[in-house]
This record gives structure tokens, sequence and C-alpha cells, in this order.
């Protein structure tokens, strides 16, 4: 057992820009790609990768500030401090059954790929962590072991079915054929379509408002380097800072998002050949077979309509944890909301104004979520020694992924009737998801 975890840790302490890479190499060489070309393709992902990294770190180091300056200026203090997701990739790495999910989830996934009840092949092994923690969530509220696993196969088995249903929409966005993602945030688009399906009543939501129609209505101003300016400006005005620290802050982030559609391309550049063989080898073997291969949320990254919400919502996000009742979190290395806009952008197809009108309404649920599993995080912590905290001091996640269902997993292991409600309200949300993809990706390839 001990060999067993000493392997998986050594393999997943590679890291995505490493690991990833290293098993597209593999699968390309598995699918009779020339060695030079998979090669040459496996490189240029573990770029894209570390590329998409340094820029959200840079966003990320220009905005927390700003966003801490303005939290300070109200005053407010809020027990729970936020550690974003490497804290929480951090515990989930400490708890001691972390290495099982790692064979877990390669045995569902081919078990699910033989039966034919998947056509993604999720190479994002990597990202076992966010399963992880939702085990360690499930076991901090039960005490089971056994609980906890099973809540997190559950999780394992949804990321398969939407990166299915969501294929044929990342296909559009992204123009890589044959390429979709299996983050396990994606199953927050139950609780997102519903109200999607609301605001499409209404006319004013169904106007053509991605990136390049607000250029076509409003010119420059709709690119990204300018909204980018614009942004980063009036959020250091609010924060108190001067115009000249303002500017800067402008700059910045209209440097990102500048950056993010450029590093994006490297996904392209690397997935396309990679995809191409891959079903080309399954065309000559599995006639009527279709695979998906199933990456990281990144090579969505290009789509300028998911940072501009993102950054958008970094003043919604403190505004709502200054004024709700019962909040504990002061949002700070979790502000980039990418696990709601990212999902936002695929249950909207695009729609900037949809995209802001339904992360801003969900918002809530991330800093009450976030609240609840502070006590479950910080007791992690203590007694896996995995963070440094102060006495009384908390550590939660103020943008944790998929919060509702993450909570709703947590009700059913204790079999209380609260979470058996909210599972039933989460499977209706989950049949009209599951209604409207497949209705959008036959419209899809009509279109194509």
């Amino acid at each position: 057992m001990d060999l067993l975890k000493t392997i998986f840790s050594y393999i997943l302490d590679l890291g995505a820009s490493v690991f990833v890479p290293a098993v597209m190499l593999l699968i390309g060489i598995f699918v009779k790609m020339k060695f030079k070309n998979a090669l040459s393709a496996a490189i240029t992902l573990g770029v894209a990768f570390l590329g998409m990294n340094l820029v959200i770190g840079f966003m990320l180091d220009a905005l927390t500030p700003a966003a801490q300056a303005l939290a300070e200026r109200t005053g407010i203090e809020l027990t729970a401090v936020d550690g974003g997701w490497t804290t929480a990739a951090s515990l989930s790495w400490a708890w001691p059954y972390a290495f099982l999910l790692f064979p877990i989830q390669l045995v569902i996934n081919g078990v699910m790929l033989l039966l034919n009840k998947t056509k993604t092949l999720n190479v994002d092994l990597w990202n076992v962590w966010g399963k992880i923690f939702t085990a360690v969530l499930i076991y901090g509220v039960t005490g089971s072991m056994y609980i906890a696993l099973i809540g997190s196969a559950i999780v394992v088995v949804l990321e398969l079915v939407f990166a299915d249903l969501n294929q044929k929409q990342i296909e559009t966005l992204t123009n890589i054929p044959g390429v979709t993602s299996s983050h396990n945030f994606f199953l927050i688009g139950t609780l997102l379509m519903p109200i999607d399906w609301l605001l499409r009543k209404f006319k004013v939501f169904n106007r053509e408002m991605d990136a390049s129609a607000l250029k076509d209505k409003i010119g420059i101003f709709a690119e990204n380097h300018v909204m980018g300016f614009i942004i980063g400006f009036l959020l250091g005005l609010a924060a108190g800072y001067s115009v000249a620290d303002s500017l800067i802050l402008s700059m910045q982030a209209a440097a990102a998002l500048t950056l993010f559609p450029m590093v994006a391309k490297l996904f392209m550049q690397a997935l396309s050949p990679l995809s191409e063989a891959i079903n080309d080898y399954m065309k000559k073997r599995f006639k009527d077979r279709e695979i998906f291969i199933g990456l990281d949320w990144p090579i969505l990254a290009g789509s300028s309509e998911a940072w501009v919400v993102m950054t958008i919502l970094v003043p919604i996000t403190l505004f709502f944890a200054f004024i709700l009742p019962g909040n504990a979190v002061l949002p700070f290395a979790g502000i980039l909301n990418i696990g709601l806009a990212v999902p936002a952008l695929i249950v909207t197809g695009g729609n900037l104004l949809r995209m802001l009108v339904i992360c801003t309404i969900t918002t809530p649920v991330f800093l009450y979520a976030a609240t609840y599993f502070a006590d479950i995080m910080t007791n992690l912590a203590h007694s896996t020694k995995a963070v440094e905290l102060e006495a009384g001091q908390q550590i939660t996640w103020s943008t944790v992924e998929y919060p509702a269902f993450r909570y709703i997993l947590t009700e059913l292991g204790s079999f209380s009737m609260v979470g058996i409600g909210l599972a039933v309200v989460w499977a209706l949300g989950f049949i009209l998801y599951r209604k409207e993809m497949l209705k959008r990706t036959e419209e899809l390839k009509v279109e194509k």
C-alpha cells in the first residue's frame, strides 16, 4: 500500500505541465504518430499550461492587492482566510487516503469507455486532487472513508458525462476538433442552466453578446486590451489607489486580457495534430466509434468573455462578502472565480450579458459554501500540519468549485432528508442541462 502511494504521489507531483504532456506523448506514439511530431505537440502542450499559469499568476498578483485594499476600506472583519485552490490542493494531498483516488479514476474511465458509456478519455489526471478534496469534505462531515470514496467516484462518473455533453460546445469555442474538458467544475451547470433558460425567455438577453458581437457594436472599447484597461482602472479607483497606481493596474489588466488568447492558441497548436491522429486510429479499429480527449479547462482560456466576467466579478464578490449575513469569508487568493465563469461560458454559449447576470446571482452560493466548509478545512490543516494557521484562525476557499453539489454529497453522506431533497432538485437540473446540451449539439452539427 505504501509503495502504491509513493508511486502515485511521485507521478502527480510532476504537475500538469509535465504529467499531461507526458501522457499525450505516450498516446501520440500509441496511435502511430511520428515520434518527432508527438514530441513537439507534447512539449507545446506543456508550454501552453505553463504560459497559462504564468498569466493567471500575473493577473492574480495584480488584482489581489486591489481586492485587499477595497476590503480594508470597508473596515469589515471576516474570520475565515481565503487560501484559494492551492491551499485546498495541499490539504487534499495531505489526506491519508488521497492516493486511492488516482486508480479509482483510471478504472472508472476505462470501464466506461469499454462499455461505451462515455466517449471521453480523461487525460487530465493531475486534477484528481479535486475529487480528493470532495472526499476530504465528505469525510469531514461523515467520518467514513468509504462514503467519501463513493462520493468522489460519483464525481468521476459525472465529469465524464458532462465532458461528453459539453464537447461540441467546447469544440466550437476552441476550434480544436475531438477535444473536450473533463474538469469537474462543470457540474455546476445544473445550477446555472435553469437561470439561463429563464433569462432566454426575455428578448434583451437573447441578443448576440459575445466579445465578437460587442466589438461590432462598440468598436475599440470591446477589444481585450481596452476592456482590461478600463476595468483595471475602475477597480483601482474603487480600491482607493492613486491615479498613477490605478493606471499601473489598468495596464496589468490590459496585458493579462491580451495575453490569454495568445497563450490559448498554443493549446490548439499542440492538440489539433494529436486529436487528428487519435481519431484516425479509432476509425481504423473501431468503426463509428468517436473518442474525445478530456483536458483541463485552460483549453477554453482563449475566450475573452470568461476573463471579462471574472474581472468584473471581483468587486461584486467582495460586495457580497461584506453584506451577506452569516458569511465568514474574505475573498483573496480565490478572487478569480474560474469555476463559475468558465461553466457559465459553456451554459450561455458565450453570451456576456447572461454570463454576468448568472454569475452575479450565484456568487453568494460560493461564499456560503466556503463558510460551511471552513471548519472542515481548518481541522484538516491542524491535523495534517499541511497549512500553518494562527490560533483562532480559519482557512477556506472562497470560490470552492461546484459548491452546491459538494454540499449535497456531504448531506447525502450523512443520510439527511435535506441531502435527499437537494439531490432530487439537482437531478431535475441535470435533466434540463442534458436536454439543452444535446439539442445544442445537434444544432451545431447542422451549422457545421
